[in-house]
């Protein structure tokens, strides 16, 4: 493991660390404060809940300036995220996840909710302004969550309406002209309606300057987030929650060079928007034998994703060679829940068993209108709904020990269409579902040991299904014959873990060991097809490896080292291999990594507070290298990060000076390989790659009142 020891010996130095403090107080108090997850069948205090969770609170958001969910993430251990968009939006966790979409529909691995609406494969909607928390369910949810949470889930909770009048203003100002304003209203409209409504508009130029255009804003972030919360307090027993999100993401995308990755040449650069509006009614009913919980929502999201695919500008490239290709998607989202869960009065088997069980319906339907220089216009449709029906028993065995069993039965029916006449129309039944055990070792210790399947759908690779009859080599005929379709994968998460609150509760300890095994994973590749003029048409397609293993380990300490300082560290630890995995090339890529699954990840860091007000954060995360994709060999390196904040805080304003990637160094969040684009050196095979976030330094204002 190659790190910067002096790295980590600033982020152990006595500064304290915000995330578990209250917001830029002077003193952190003698104990932690109760963190609630949320995302499980009953809100559960993150040191009861049997599996490993990662809470992200308000103030690691503050902390880090942060406006999107990339740049909080790497504090949660084993999980990553790939670029090759303006924002990282496809997720991974323990190695499992999507990296991009291009032509083909996607099955989403990593589950996306925000206030409760699902936004899983289109995750540009993660801003985070005025948001609660963010958790991160490691492991596969097959009872809760179903198909589209085989790895894991992560979930954004906003901010509640307030039961007193509380208002704020939050402003930014940053590197690369970066500007912020944000305004937050919370309070009572009468004793027993809440509101809440928080807007924020934030600006970027970007990092990548456009030298054949003269512009230095071909990668900007515009981004407006909106959101407004009713809560309708008809009694102590029954309660009415509506939320209506609107976020509109207008960013520029041009991040691809033959050259410096931050100096691009393209004449076109491309367009990464989502525009979502959502809308959700919750309610929440006490009665003496059952809790009834309903949850419906509405969203629509309109995306473009669209760049300049020579990275050039016209006459660069011999014989005329200039392209660009858009992506124009709009979803609808339609789902209703229906959950009822145990009141004491109603527990099971003599009083030692509590329950839930409901029943879940989601629509999605997914237009795509496709233009491509290179082929005629291309349109499909993706229609998928989904039934489940599921249940979870608790089971007190002794006093100390707890039995849980879950299982979620799933109908999914999918409807694809598009204008090369292809047609696929699946159903298919599947299950997941989870057998824990839990004991309380001590009064401050829990360990528990699970075993959890989760599963993700099968499907169709429309574009092959379309290349077959347009071309007459029967070695590539055979080699598109071989990915038409692909199967579904289950993947099953052995798990023990522990969590612990030692030294009379200033340290609290959560650790696990896993193993996951992977059947018929799905892994994507590419056919390169060569075109006259120096093209090279791209194929994508989803195949089936026979089997997979991921297997690791994930700790996160965190410590209340004095009255005044606070100190935490977040590791991960993470092994991965295909299995029987030969690609469409006849490559035999057994027993290599799987891609986006880096072998380690830290967040190491801490905060103190100075008294007076002043306060000081320091923290360094790093991961190790790792591959970006199945089809190739391009890697990212390693790489360690250090960020830091010093801030004033008085009464009810704070005033903070904050710098991420202070080192400035050089890292890469999205490569591809195998495959030439220069005309200068022949079109020789080369890797290209997408650069992170380079040194940002700004100073944000916070008033409230």
């Amino acid at each position: 493991m190659k790190i910067n020891n002096t790295l980590i010996g600033l982020a152990l130095l006595p500064l304290g660390m915000s995330a578990l403090a209250q917001e830029d107080k002077e003193s952190t108090g003698e104990h932690f404060e109760e963190v609630i997850v949320t995302a499980e069948f009953r809100r559960t205090e993150l040191m009861d809940t049997s599996a490993s969770v990662s809470v992200l609170g308000a103030q690691d958001i503050q902390q880090r300036a942060a406006q999107h969910l990339e740049e909080v993430l790497n504090l949660a251990p084993n999980v990553n995220f790939a670029g090759g968009t303006s924002r990282g939006r496809y997720f991974q966790i323990r190695g499992v996840g999507d990296r991009s979409q291009f032509q083909e529909p996607l099955n989403p691995s990593v589950g996306l909710r925000v206030d409760g609406v699902d936004f899983s494969g289109i995750g540009a909607i993660g801003t985070l302004f005025d948001v609660e928390q963010v958790e991160v369910l490691r492991g596969p949810q097959g009872t809760l969550h179903g198909a589209n949470a085989l790895a894991g889930l992560i979930d954004i909770r906003s901010s509640a309406p307030t039961e007193d009048f509380y208002h704020r203003v939050d402003a930014t100002v940053g590197d690369y002209d970066t500007t912020s304003l944000g305004v937050v209203s919370s309070g009572p409209i009468t004793d027993t309606l809440l509101y809440r409504v928080a807007v924020e508009q934030f600006n970027s130029d970007g990092y990548t300057e456009n030298n054949f255009l003269g512009d230095n804003n071909t990668q900007e972030r515009d981004e407006l987030t909106a959101r407004g919360r009713l809560r309708w307090l008809l009694s102590d027993q029954h309660r009415i929650d509506i939320g209506l999100t609107y976020i509109d993401v207008d960013n520029g995308y041009d991040a691809f060079s033959l050259d410096d990755p931050r100096e691009t040449i393209s004449d076109e650069p491309g367009r990464d928007s989502q525009e979502s509006l959502a809308l959700s009614l919750q309610t929440s009913s006490s009665f003496s034998r059952f809790e009834l919980q309903t949850l419906f929502s509405y969203a629509n999201s309109d995306s473009e994703y669209s760049y300049d695919e020579d990275w050039t500008f016209e006459g660069f490239h011999p014989e005329g060679y200039s392209s660009t290709d858009s992506y124009l998607r709009e979803r609808d989202s339609l789902s209703a829940e229906l959950r009822l869960v145990s009141s004491e009065s109603s527990r099971l088997f003599g009083g030692r068993s509590d329950w839930a069980v409901g029943i879940y319906y989601l629509a999605n339907d997914e237009d795509l209108d496709r233009r491509y220089t290179f082929a005629g216009p291309f349109d499909s449709e993706f229609d998928t709904e989904t039934w489940a029906a599921y249940g979870q028993i608790d089971t007190a065995l002794s006093e100390r020990l707890t039995l849980i069993t879950g299982l979620r039965l799933e109908n999914r029916d999918t409807d694809y269409s598009d204008s090369n006449a292809v047609a696929f129309n699946p159903d298919k039944d599947l299950w997941g579902g989870k057998l824990a055990l839990e004991y309380d070792w001590m009064d401050n210790t829990l360990a528990y040991a699970s075993v959890s399947r989760g599963y993700r759908a099968n499907g169709v690779n429309g574009g092959i299904l379309a290349s077959i009859d347009a071309t007459d080599d029967p070695e590539v005929i055979a080699g598109l014959n071989s990915v038409r379709t692909f199967d579904e994968e289950t993947l099953i998460n052995y798990e023990v873990g522990l969590k612990s609150r030692p030294l009379d509760g200033t340290l609290r300890l959560r650790a696990a060991l896993f193993y996951m095994d992977r059947e018929d994973l799905q892994v994507r590749g590419s056919f390169l097809i060569p075109q006259e003029g120096g093209a090279t048409t791209f194929i994508d397609y989803t195949s089936n490896a026979a089997e997979g293993e991921n297997y690791g380990a994930e700790v996160e300490l965190d410590w209340l080292a004095s009255e005044n300082l606070q100190l935490w560290a977040n590791l991960g630890w993470l092994e991965t291999e295909l299995e029987d995995y030969v690609n469409v090339f006849g490559e035999d890529l057994s027993g290599r990594d799987q891609a986006q699954a880096p072998a380690y990840q830290f967040s190491l860091g801490g905060r103190y507070d100075f008294g007076r007000g002043f306060f000081l954060r320091l923290e360094v995360e790093g991961k190790d290298e790792f591959f970006f994709s199945d089809r190739h060999n391009a890697q990212a390196d390693s790489y360690e990060l250090v960020h830091g904040r010093l801030g004033y805080s008085r009464d009810n304003w704070s005033v903070a000076l904050w710098g991420r990637n202070l080192t400035d160094e050089d890292y890469t969040v999205r490569g591809f390989g195998g495959f030439g684009n220069d005309p200068r050196n022949d079109y020789l095979v080369e890797d290209y790659v997408q650069l992170g976030e380079p040194r940002m330094v700004g100073v944000d204002l916070s008033m409230s009142f």
